[in-house]
């Protein structure tokens, strides 16, 4: 062990070296970078577009690019994904539930935890040439630390875009319920009645409508739709939606009608929300007793008390 923080410190301390590591560690991050963000965030920031072609139609030009060149390091990108195939697939529910759908974003996302696992505690160790003299062991526990942070990092943000997307999604649920009984009620069909309520809901909500789009997609593709429904439900993870979803195979398999039963549902849930506003008002005046008791009390009891305290310390200077 001494020899190896012997020889950790003779890189440490040799100048070319570390410029050298600088260069290397420079370029590779930064096209590691470019290319696994590009990657994961092709589908993330254009909406109907990319995501409704992976099922109707041919892919962007850019995206068939970034494709191919994630295709070309899969067989590295294949060496750091889990060996365990139900955490795969766990990590590609959470990729897909984030809006990552594209073929390659498991590899990426893997790459991008391998490459800053590596670069951040080299990035440790070169830094410490310009920072003032620490042990060895120091140094190796802060690189220790660094790799830690790159490979619970990526992790870390993307449970965090999960919980936006999830959030974004239960938002807009209650204006998509409201809209598809008055769209069924109308006369429209399922699918008509979905197709209008992701096009009234693209500017307001536009999430849960680039859902609602890629369900009539895979109907319009020969999909049946209750396997497009139940594609609905799992993407977006909802308990929720997972019961709009129950309700609208159960109407389909036994033929019953569909505007009357999400008129029901409409308002089981209208009563849910309902129920669930109250108890969290409910816990609101148990929620106050801290920040009150912390912060409202003491101001309370000086501006109540403070002036006849003063007075008694006053008179009994006086004696």
């Amino acid at each position: 062990m001494d020899a190896l923080f012997e020889q950790i410190a003779a890189v440490i301390s040799d100048e070319t070296i570390l410029v050298n590591l600088v260069v290397w560690l420079s370029a590779a991050t930064v096209f590691v970078f470019v290319l696994g963000s590009a990657v994961l965030l092709l589908n993330y920031f254009d909406p109907v577009r990319r995501r409704v072609s992976n099922v109707v139609g041919d892919a962007p030009e850019d995206e068939r690019l970034l494709i191919k060149v994630a295709t070309a390091i899969g067989p590295v990108a294949t060496y750091i994904l889990p060996q365990v195939e139900l955490e795969r697939d766990k990590a590609m529910l959470q990729l897909s539930r984030a809006g990552f759908r594209s073929p390659m974003a498991l590899h990426a996302f893997y790459l991008i935890k391998t490459v800053l696992a590596l670069v951040l505690p080299l990035i440790i160790l070169v830094s410490v040439n310009w920072l003032p003299r620490i042990e060895t062991t120091s140094i190796l526990i802060y690189a220790m630390f660094a790799s830690g942070i790159g490979l619970l990092g990526p992790n870390i943000v993307l449970r965090r875009m999960l919980e936006n997307r999830m959030k974004a999604l239960r938002n807009g649920f209650p204006d998509a319920l409201d809209l598809l009984v008055v769209c069924v009620e109308s006369g429209l069909g399922l699918a008509a009645a979905i197709q209008r309520v992701a096009e009234e809901l693209e500017v307001s909500h536009p999430e849960l409508a680039f859902e609602l789009l890629l369900v009539n997609a895979e109907i319009r593709v020969g999909m049946p739709r209750e396997r497009a429904l139940k594609n609905l439900a799992d993407r977006t993870g909802l308990e929720d939606i997972r019961g709009l979803v129950a309700l609208l195979v159960q109407t389909m398999r036994f033929g019953t009608g569909v505007a009357d039963a999400l008129r029901v549902y409409a308002e089981e849930f209208r009563d849910k929300r309902t129920q669930k506003a109250e108890e969290q008002a409910a816990k609101m005046g148990t929620m106050l007793v801290f920040p009150l008791v912390l912060f409202m009390f003491p101001i309370f009891f000086i501006v109540a008390i403070g002036p006849a305290v003063l007075r008694i310390i006053d008179a009994f200077d006086k004696m």
